[in-house]
């Protein structure tokens, strides 16, 4: 039985089987969770938000996850990278932090309000 996963705030959505990561959902939908240890657990760049209710969709954190992500969890934040998938899920992508700076300094542009760029 495949699950289905939805990742927000794109709508992408991929069918995926038992057991799968969710980083390995994210790349087969081809949505972009950005990493650079490869899926070990060593950069905590992969954070992703399971949508409240869909906990219970997913394995609960290991141990190591619990430690790297700390307070975290508490706010529905997983690794994507160590995120095991059992059931059909929403996994929010949060923006980058890059473009969400720009994003923010060109809404402010549009407004008419430059003097925070000097």
């Amino acid at each position: 039985m495949d699950y289905e996963v939805t990742f927000q705030p794109d709508g992408k959505k991929v069918k995926v089987r038992p057991n799968t990561h969710v980083l390995d959902a994210a790349r087969r939908a081809g949505v972009r969770i950005p990493t650079r240890c490869g899926g070990k657990m060593g950069c905590l760049m992969c954070k992703v938000h399971i949508q409240d209710g869909e906990q219970e969709s997913c394995l609960p954190p290991k141990e190591a996850e619990r430690r790297k992500l700390g307070s975290l969890l508490g706010q529905g934040m997983r690794l994507s990278c160590q995120t095991v998938i059992t059931g059909n899920l929403t996994v929010t992508v949060p923006e980058d932090p890059l473009k969400a700076a720009v994003r923010k300094q060109l809404e402010a542009a549009r407004r008419g309000e430059y003097d925070e760029f000097i």
